[in-house]
Formats: structure tokens, C-alpha cells, sequence
């Protein structure tokens, strides 16, 4: 055991460290059933029945996006955990289960409530709430808050295009 590790920090390598990314995979990918689940069913009635700016992407990109976006989640999640035990990576991990939180309450509200309205408020505070764990992560792991960006960006997108549908429908 090295100086930097201790028994609470796991080796890199060991078998416990890829379990961590294991779990953290399951996390989001659970994170994005769950939204899935409100999600789904309104695609074809509801969804299709709304009024949609010429920006609106093909519903098939959705899925693709999604799931590369929750595993890049889950790898920021799993780099920020790996920097070891401290209040700082105590702080980022309640960041991240937070926003992921709200990740799935956004389904919820735009396609589960069919409100474009609700899903407007709600992604605003998910806005919010990423960026707080890209900020918290980079005190961890700038590599962590980096893989989030891209998460940050495709919300900033679908902010802009749910503001869209609210206001043509």
C-alpha cells in the first residue's frame, strides 16, 4: 500500500474500484429507465402531437445521445469517487446524485405531466444542478468535470428546445 492509499481508498485496479464504475454505470443507466419510463409510452401520442421548432432533432438521436451522455455521467462520477475520501468528494457526489435526481424528475414533468411548462421549471434547476457538479468536480478531478460538459451542453439544448415547444404549443 502506497503513502496516498489507505484502507478506505482502494487501489487502482483493485477489484472494488471497478465495481465502484460498475455501480456507477447502473446508477445512471437505472437514472435513465426510470426517465424512460415516463418517457416512452408519449413518444408515439402525446410527444408526436406537439408542435415542434425546425431545430427539434429526429426522436431517434434521443436514445443515442442519452446513452452516451449517462455513461460519460457515470465515468465522472466514477473519476471524481476515485480521488479519495474528503469533504470536497463528499460535496461532489451529493452534487451529482442530486442532479441526476432531477434528470429523472424532467421526464416526469415535460413527458409525464405532458407539460412543457413543469419540464421548463424542472430544467432549469437541472441546469443548475449540473452545473454545481461540474464546478464540485473540478475541485475533485478536473478530467471529471470535463466528461460533464458535454452532458451540460446537451441540457443547454434541450432547455432551448423545450422552451420551444412551450411556446408553439
Amino acid at each position: 500500500m502506497t503513502a496516498s492509499q489507505n484502507a478506505t481508498t482502494p487501489a487502482t485496479g483493485t477489484p472494488q474500484h471497478f465495481t465502484m464504475l460498475a455501480v456507477f454505470l447502473a446508477l445512471c443507466a437505472g437514472a435513465g429507465w426510470l426517465g424512460s419510463v415516463a418517457t416512452t409510452p408519449n413518444i408515439p401520442i402525446w410527444y408526436a402531437s406537439l408542435v415542434k421548432p425546425a431545430f427539434s432533432p429526429p426522436n431517434a438521436v434521443f436514445p443515442i445521445v442519452w446513452g452516451l451522455l449517462y455513461a460519460m455521467m457515470a465515468v465522472a462520477a466514477w473519476v471524481a469517487w476515485r480521488a479519495g475520501p474528503s469533504l470536497e468528494r463528499n460535496r461532489a457526489m451529493l452534487a451529482f446524485f442530486v442532479q441526476l435526481a432531477v434528470n429523472v424528475a424532467w421526464s416526469w414533468a415535460f413527458f409525464g405531466a405532458h407539460s412543457p411548462l413543469a419540464g421548463l421549471a424542472v430544467i432549469a434547476l437541472l441546469l443548475l444542478a449540473i452545473l454545481a457538479t461540474v464546478l464540485r468536480f473540478y475541485r475533485v478531478s478536473r478530467l471529471a468535470a470535463l466528461l460533464m460538459l458535454p452532458y451540460l451542453g446537451w441540457v443547454g439544448f434541450a432547455s432551448a428546445l423545450n422552451f420551444a415547444i412551450f411556446r408553439l404549443n
